[in-house]
C-alpha cells in the first residue's frame, strides 16, 4: 500500500507532501481552530481545483490579497491583485445590470459566487476597507468599494452580509468626506440600506452635520438618495392599503417616535440643510435647442442608461477633468466649467440634473409629510421653493414636447419609468403635500392672483379667509400665472389616458381641502376646471379608477355648497344621455365616488335651507344632479350600498370616507327628524335582501369602531369638521345615539334587529 508520504500528489502530478493539509486538520481538531476561510487551503489544492472548477484563479488571488493585507505590506501588489478581482467581478456585474436585473445565481455569476465563496467579502477585502484607509491611496479604496458593490449586485446575499455589520455600514459614511471616493461610497451605502432589516439612525453617524455641510450640491443630491431611505416609513408607500385595524394596534405598540421620525428631526437639526435642498430643487439649467431633438437624445440616452450610476459616473469624470485643468469651487458652479462637461449632449446634462432634483423633492416631500410639518412648511416658505419652481415649470418641470408614450405608467411614484416622468410625479406629490390643510398653499399664486380672490370674496359679500389674508406676498410666485395655475393649464393638455392626470387632480384638490373656500372654488371655476373634469369623466372615454376616484374628489371639493358650479354642472351635462353616464360611473365605484357623493348630499341640505335667494331655488328646481339626489330613495340607495361596501376588517384609509359619508347621510336625517325612517328602511331592507341582522350589525361594529378610532386623543378630527361645516360633537352625538343599547329608542341601531340575529360578529373588535 502505498504511504501518503512522499507519495505523488494526485493534485498536482508532482511529488509534493500531503502532509500539509492533512496536519493543519490534524492541529485544527487538536487546538480547536479550525479553516475559517477557503484560502487556507493549500495553494496546490486550489490551482488544480481551479481547473475543474473554473475559478478563473479567484481564490489564489484571495490568498494574495490576504497574505497583503496589513499595514506594512507592499500597497502597490496589493493594489494589482484588487485590479485583477474587480476586472472579473466587473464583467458580471455590468452583465447583471444589461439583463434587466435578472435574480442572480451562482450559475449565472459564478465569479462573484467564488469569490463569496472563498471568504472574500467577510475575509480580506472587509478587513482592508475597514483597516487600511488612513495607509492607502484613494484609486485602492475605491477598487475595494467597486468590488464589494460589484458583488452586491449580483449577490443579494453579500449585500444583506455587509448590512448586518452596523460599524461597517457607519464606517462608509466617513468616506464620503473623500470626494474621490465619495460616489462609489454612496452608491454602496444605498444598495446596504435597501436590505437593512432595521432602519440606521443618523444620529450615530459620527458629526453628521459636518460631514453634511462638507458636501458640495452635487454630493448633497447623492445623498439625498441615501437619506430617502433612512427617514421614510416602511409601509409608507402602500399606507392605502393597510387596514385600520392593524395600522391602530401598531400605533399602540409603537406609542415612541419611531426611528423615521426620529432621523427626520436629526436632518432638520443641521444648519442650512433645508436651505440648500430648496437651492437644488430649484437651480436653473440651460435650455435645448430643439423640442424634438432633445426628445429623440432623451430617448437614446435612456435606452442605454439603466440607472444612475453610469450618469453619475460620466458626470464625476467631467467635474474630475475640469479638477485638472483648473482650480475649482466645491459649490454648484463647479459641475459647469467642466470640459468634458460642455462635450456631453445637452440632453444628458438635463436628465442629470432632473435625477438628483427627483431624490431632493422626494426628501422635501417626506420631511412635509412628517410631525415638524409646520416647521418645514416655515423654512421652504422663507427659501422660496413655490417660486423657485414655479420659475423651473416650463422649461424644466413640464415640457410640452414630452412623449405620451411615456405616461402609460399606472399612479406608484416608484414604477419603472424614465427620469422624466419620475420627476413630473414627485414634483407634483410635493404640490399635493404642500398644499394639504396649509395655509402656506395660498404661496402657490402671485400677487394678482391673489387679488382676484380678494375681488371675488368682495363682490360675493364675503369675507377673506384669514390664510389668504396673512400670507406674505414677497413669498408668493413671480411672472404672470403662479404655479397653480401652470398646473391648470397642462392639465387640460393631458393625454386622456395619462396617469399624471390622477396626480394633478391630486394636487389641485389639496388646494381646496380644509374649510370651503367659496373664492377658491371660483378662481378655479373661472379657468374651466369643472367643465374639464366632467368631459375627463363624461367624454374621454377614460377607464382608470384611479384617475376617475382623483376627479370624482377633486369635483366634489369644487362643488361643494357652490350653487354656481351646480349651475355650470347643469349647463354641461345639458342631456338625459350625459346625465346617465356621469351617474354610471359614479355608481360602478362607490368607494371611488364617495366623496362626490357627500359633497351633493351636503349642498342639498343647505340649499335647501336657502329657499329666500332666487338663484338657489332656480338650480335647485333645474340641476338634473340635485333633483336626482332630492328624491329619499336614492338618497337610501346610496346608504344602503355604502354601509354594505365595507366591514371593520376591511377598511383602511381608502375607503374609510365611505363610513363617514354613510354618517353624513344619517346625520342630516337625524336634524330633519327623519332617523328612524332610514333606519327601519334599512332593516326592510335587509328581510328583502334576505339576510336579517348582517347590514345593521356590521354599521353598528363599523360605528364602534369609528368611536376608537376617531375619539382617540392623537386623532386630529377637524378634517372632518371642515370638510362637512357640520361641528365634530354632532358626529360624536349621533354616533352614541345609533349605538344607544336602549331598544325603545327609535334613534339606536339595536331598535331595528330581531333579537335572534342580535350582536352577530360582537368579537370582532375586542381585544
Amino acid at each position: 500500500m502505498a504511504t501518503l508520504l512522499g507519495s505523488e500528489s494526485p493534485w498536482t502530478g508532482g511529488k509534493r507532501s500531503s502532509r500539509n493539509i492533512i496536519a493543519k486538520i490534524t492541529h485544527s481538531q487538536i487546538a480547536g481552530q479550525g479553516f475559517s476561510r477557503g484560502t487556507q487551503l493549500p495553494e496546490a489544492l486550489l490551482q488544480e481545483r481551479d481547473k475543474r472548477a473554473k475559478w478563473h484563479g479567484i481564490p489564489e488571488l484571495l490568498q494574495k490579497l490576504h497574505e497583503s493585507s496589513h499595514p506594512n505590506s507592499d500597497l502597490s501588489h496589493t493594489h494589482s491583485v484588487l485590479k485583477e478581482l474587480s476586472s472579473l467581478l466587473s464583467m458580471e456585474a455590468m452583465s447583471f445590470v444589461t439583463e434587466d436585473r435578472k435574480s442572480a445565481q451562482e450559475s449565472t455569476f459564478p465569479n462573484t459566487y467564488t469569490f463569496d465563496l472563498f471568504g472574500g467579502v467577510d475575509g480580506p477585502l472587509l478587513f482592508m476597507s475597514v483597516s487600511l484607509v488612513p495607509a492607502v491611496n484613494d484609486d485602492l479604496v475605491k477598487d475595494c468599494l467597486s468590488v464589494l458593490y460589484n458583488c452586491c449586485i449580483c449577490t443579494e446575499g453579500v449585500t444583506k452580509s455587509l448590512a448586518a455589520r452596523d460599524d461597517f455600514v457607519l464606517f462608509l459614511f466617513t468616506l464620503m468626506t473623500n470626494k474621490k471616493t465619495f460616489l462609489q461610497t454612496a452608491t454602496l451605502i444605498e444598495d446596504i440600506l435597501g436590505v437593512k432589516k432595521d432602519m440606521i439612525q443618523l444620529e450615530g453617524i459620527p458629526n453628521l452635520s459636518g460631514l453634511v455641510q462638507s458636501f458640495d450640491q452635487q454630493q448633497l443630491a447623492n445623498f439625498c438618495r441615501i437619506l430617502s431611505v433612512t427617514i421614510s416609513e416602511p409601509d409608507v408607500r402602500n399606507d392605502d392599503k393597510h387596514t385600520l385595524l392593524a395600522k391602530n394596534a401598531q400605533q399602540k405598540r409603537n406609542a415612541s417616535p419611531s426611528r423615521a421620525e426620529v432621523n427626520q428631526v436629526t436632518l432638520l437639526n443641521i444648519p442650512g440643510f433645508i436651505e440648500r435642498l430648496c437651492k437644488l430643487a430649484t437651480r436653473k439649467v440651460s435650455e435645448a435647442t430643439g423640442a424634438s431633438n432633445f426628445l429623440q437624445e432623451l430617448e437614446d440616452w435612456y435606452t442605454w442608461l439603466d440607472n444612475a450610476l453610469v450618469l453619475d459616473a460620466l458626470m464625476q469624470m467631467a467635474t474630475e477633468e475640469a479638477e485638472h485643468s483648473s482650480t475649482e469651487s466645491s459649490d454648484e458652479s463647479s459641475m459647469a466649467t467642466s470640459p468634458l462637461r460642455h462635450r456631453l449632449p445637452q440632453s444628458m446634462k438635463i436628465v442629470h440634473e432632473i435625477m438628483y432634483k427627483v431624490e431632493v423633492l422626494y426628501v422635501l416631500c417626506v420631511l412635509l409629510m412628517g410631525r415638524q410639518r409646520n416647521q418645514v412648511h416655515k423654512m421652504l416658505a422663507e427659501f422660496r421653493l413655490i417660486p423657485g419652481l414655479n420659475n423651473l415649470f416650463d422649461k424644466l418641470i413640464w415640457r410640452k414636447y414630452t412623449s405620451s408614450d411615456h405616461v402609460v405608467h399606472g399612479q406608484n411614484e416608484n414604477c419603472d419609468c424614465s427620469p422624466e416622468i419620475s420627476f413630473k410625479i414627485q414634483f407634483l406629490r410635493l404640490l399635493q403635500s404642500f398644499s394639504d390643510h396649509h395655509e402656506n398653499k395660498y404661496l402657490l399664486l402671485n400677487s394678482q392672483e391673489l387679488n382676484e380672490l380678494s375681488a371675488i370674496s368682495l363682490k360675493a359679500n364675503i369675507p377673506e379667509v384669514e390664510a389668504l389674508v396673512n400670507t406674505d406676498r414677497s413669498l408668493v410666485c413671480d411672472g404672470k400665472k403662479g404655479l397653480l395655475t401652470r398646473l391648470l393649464v397642462v392639465m387640460k393638455r393631458e393625454p386622456p389616458d395619462s396617469s399624471f392626470r390622477f396626480w394633478q387632480a391630486r394636487a389641485v384638490e389639496s388646494f381646496l381641502r380644509g374649510a370651503t373656500s367659496y373664492a377658491d372654488q371660483m378662481f378655479l371655476l373661472k379657468r374651466g376646471l369643472l367643465e374639464h373634469i366632467l368631459f375627463c369623466i363624461i367624454d374621454s372615454g377614460c377607464k382608470s379608477r384611479d384617475v376617475l376616484q382623483s376627479y370624482f374628489d377633486l369635483l366634489g371639493e369644487l362643488m361643494k355648497f357652490n350653487i354656481d358650479a351646480f349651475k355650470r354642472f347643469n349647463i354641461y351635462v345639458s342631456t338625459e344621455d350625459k346625465f346617465q353616464t356621469f351617474m354610471t360611473q359614479i355608481n360602478s365605484s362607490l368607494v371611488d365616488s364617495n366623496m362626490l357623493v357627500r359633497c351633493i348630499v351636503l349642498s342639498l341640505d343647505r340649499f335647501e335651507s336657502q329657499t329666500e335667494d332666487v338663484k338657489v331655488v332656480e338650480v335647485l328646481s333645474e340641476c338634473c344632479l340635485l333633483s336626482y339626489m332630492a328624491r329619499v330613495e336614492n338618497r337610501l340607495s346610496f346608504l344602503f350600498r355604502l354601509v354594505n361596501v365595507i366591514n371593520v376588517q376591511t377598511l383602511t384609509q381608502e375607503n374609510v370616507s365611505c363610513l363617514n359619508t354613510s354618517l353624513v347621510v344619517l346625520m342630516l336625517a337625524r336634524r330633519r327628524g327623519k332617523l328612524p325612517f332610514y333606519l327601519n328602511t334599512l332593516r326592510e331592507k335587509e328581510y328583502a335582501e334576505k339576510y336579517p341582522g348582517c347590514l345593521l350589525n356590521n354599521f353598528h361594529n363599523l360605528l364602534r369602531f369609528w368611536q376608537r378610532h376617531y375619539l382617540n386623543k392623537d386623532k386630529d378630527s377637524t378634517c372632518l369638521e371642515n370638510s362637512s361645516c357640520i361641528p365634530f360633537d354632532y358626529w360624536k352625538e349621533t354616533v352614541s345615539v345609533l349605538l344607544g343599547s336602549d331598544r325603545t329608542s327609535l334613534c339606536a341601531i339595536a331598535s331595528y334587529i330581531d333579537e335572534p340575529f342580535m350582536d352577530l360578529d360582537r368579537d370582532l373588535l375586542e381585544d
